[in-house]
C-alpha cells in the first residue's frame, strides 16, 4: 500500500514546471526594515538613515536589505494559493533544506509593496515518507519591472 508521501508525489508531479500562483502584496515599511537591521547587525545609513539614503542614495529613500526580502518569502508564500490541496493530505511538517540560487535584481524601496509568483521546478521523493520539492519564488515589487528577489527554495515536506 503506498505511502501518503507516495501518493502525494503522484501529484506533484503533475504539477512540475507550472506556476503555483500569486500571492499578497505586503508594504516593506521602515519599522520592518529598522527591525532585520537590529536582528543582523546592519545598520548601513541605505537602510536605515532616510535623510542620509535621500542625500547620498542613489534610490533617495532607504531600501530594504537583500535579506530581508529573501526572509520574506516564508510569509509572502503563505499568501500564495495551494494548487491542488491533495497534495499536503497526510502531511505532518515541513522543513527549510535549502537555495540553490538566489539573485537581488531590483531593490525594495521603503513603502514598497511586495509579492510572490512561485512555480513548482521539481519534486523527488527522498524516502517513504519524505518528498523534496524545489520551488523558483520571485518577488515582485509593485510597478517596478524588474523583480526584487528570484530564489530557488528547496523544503522537505515530511508525511505521516
Amino acid at each position: 500500500m503506498p505511502t501518503n508521501a507516495e501518493k502525494a508525489m503522484e501529484i506533484w508531479k503533475t504539477l512540475e514546471g507550472k506556476p503555483e500562483g500569486v500571492g499578497e502584496w505586503l508594504k516593506v515599511e521602515q519599522g520592518r526594515i529598522n527591525q532585520f537591521a537590529d536582528a543582523t547587525g546592519d545598520h548601513q545609513f541605505i537602510h536605515v538613515d532616510p535623510e542620509k539614503a535621500a542625500q547620498f542614495s542613489p534610490y533617495k529613500v532607504t531600501i530594504a536589505h537583500g535579506y530581508l526580502t529573501l526572509s520574506l518569502i516564508p510569509f509572502l508564500n503563505g499568501g500564495v494559493p495551494i494548487a491542488e490541496p491533495r497534495v499536503y493530505e497526510g502531511f505532518a511538517a515541513g522543513v527549510n533544506y535549502g537555495l540553490d540560487k538566489v539573485r537581488f535584481p531590483s531593490p525594495v524601496k521603503v513603502n514598497s509593496r511586495v509579492r510572490a509568483h512561485r512555480e513548482l521546478m521539481s519534486a523527488e521523493l527522498v524516502n517513504p515518507s519524505t518528498i523534496q520539492i524545489k520551488q523558483k519564488v520571485t518577488i515582485e515589487i509593485e510597478g517596478e519591472t524588474k523583480p526584487a528577489c528570484v530564489a530557488e527554495t528547496v523544503s522537505r515536506l515530511i508525511y505521516a
